[in-house]
């Protein structure tokens, strides 16, 4: 099967939407199947307003097509909700031909710590969105069922994993600070609600690992935090693994995948019990679920690091790619949609909350 992903977060973004899409990728390759990623990367861009780490595509609509005829896919994948999931959309419809999706992130939450947007008008048009798509792909049962609540239909499960050869326990004195060392790895923004950790009083370290948009005002105000910058591969998972807790103080993201990381490298975890968190950890087992995040941390301490790492050894890139490979199937296997393709370019009036 040939099968195209495309999306709005590629590298050299660092983010879970990344690893899982490149995991994902490398595992059908695996399977004896032909993947080709299309990305901001192929395109002129422009920084997102507010966090220009994160490249916009300008006017993709015309490569987009030429790179679909050229490849020509069994199965189409449209990974995010930005332009360039919009063009890929609209050019699937216009085609008459099958694609999925998948949410990855509660973008209205996302938008609502940015800009005073109602909540229902983003959902709205991420119904929208995914309302065309034969298969909606979300990560957790929880996350499955909040979106139902909301209208949105056709939603399947594609679970998550974790490289527990790259991501394991080793030596504590990779990192020389005082003790405890409580750690959080993953972009320094006002959505991941980072300002709830590096608040704490908390004794020993707080480490931050990772970079983001809010790096430079959070380095002002909170000057006692280690701050490593990105680290990536071995380096990544010698510095989690050198840490006593991992602390994951967001409450929008829809799983966490990082969290399983750290967990693989025997590290308990601390988190608020939400949507994330609650589908990751096994509270008291694995980590402590709590709304007093400075509670959950100190409690955390005292959980078996072991206990960590077989729960993450229980979560196989393996089996979640071959979930996706399934909807893919399925939805191949769907009947033809009988509506004519679209062939206005007009831009569609936005949804209705």
């Amino acid at each position: 099967m040939k099968v195209a992903i495309l999306t709005d977060a590629w590298r050299p973004q660092v983010n879970g939407v990344v690893t899982t899409l490149s995991r994902t990728g490398e595992g059908l390759e695996s399977l004896g199947h032909e993947v080709r990623f299309l990305g901001p990367d192929s395109f002129r861009t422009m920084p997102c307003p507010t966090y220009p780490e994160i490249r916009l595509s300008l006017h993709p609509g015309r490569r987009l097509h030429a790179w679909l005829d050229e490849f020509d896919p069994d199965a189409v994948h449209i990974a995010t909700e930005g332009p360039l999931g919009l063009a890929a959309r609209r050019a699937m419809i216009r085609r008459g031909l099958h694609f999925t999706t998948s949410y990855h992130t509660q973008f209205p939450q996302y938008l609502r710590a940015r800009i005073p947007m109602p909540l229902a008008w983003s959902y709205a048009l991420l119904r929208w969105f995914h309302g065309r798509a034969e298969r909606v792909m979300v990560n957790t049962e929880r996350v499955r069922r909040e979106l139902e609540a909301r209208g949105f239909s056709n939603l399947v499960h594609w679970g998550r994993g974790v490289d527990t050869a790259l991501f394991r326990p080793g030596e504590k004195s990779f990192l020389d600070l005082p003790r405890p060392i409580f750690a959080y790895a993953g972009r320094v923004a006002v959505e991941k609600n980072i300002e709830a950790f590096l608040s704490l009083d908390l004794p020993g370290t707080r480490l931050v690992i990772g970079d983001g948009p809010a790096m430079q005002e959070m380095r002002a105000r909170y000057p006692d935090v280690v701050y490593t910058g990105y680290r990536f591969g071995e380096e990544l998972a010698a510095t989690l693994a050198a840490a006593d807790v991992f602390v994951f103080p967001s409450r929008t993201d829809t799983f966490g995948l990082v969290m399983l990381e750290a967990m693989a490298c025997g590290l308990p975890v601390a988190a608020y019990p939400v949507t994330g968190p609650i589908d990751v950890v096994r509270n008291g087992v694995t980590g402590i679920l709590h709304e007093d995040l400075r509670r959950a941390a100190l409690e955390a301490l005292k959980l078996d690091p072991a206990a960590s790492r077989a729960q993450a050894l229980e979560n196989t890139w393996e089996t979640a790619t071959r979930q996706f490979e399934g909807h893919l199937a399925e939805a191949r296997a769907d009947r033809p949609r009988v509506s004519s393709p679209i062939v206005s370019t007009a831009r569609p009036n936005p949804p209705s909350p």
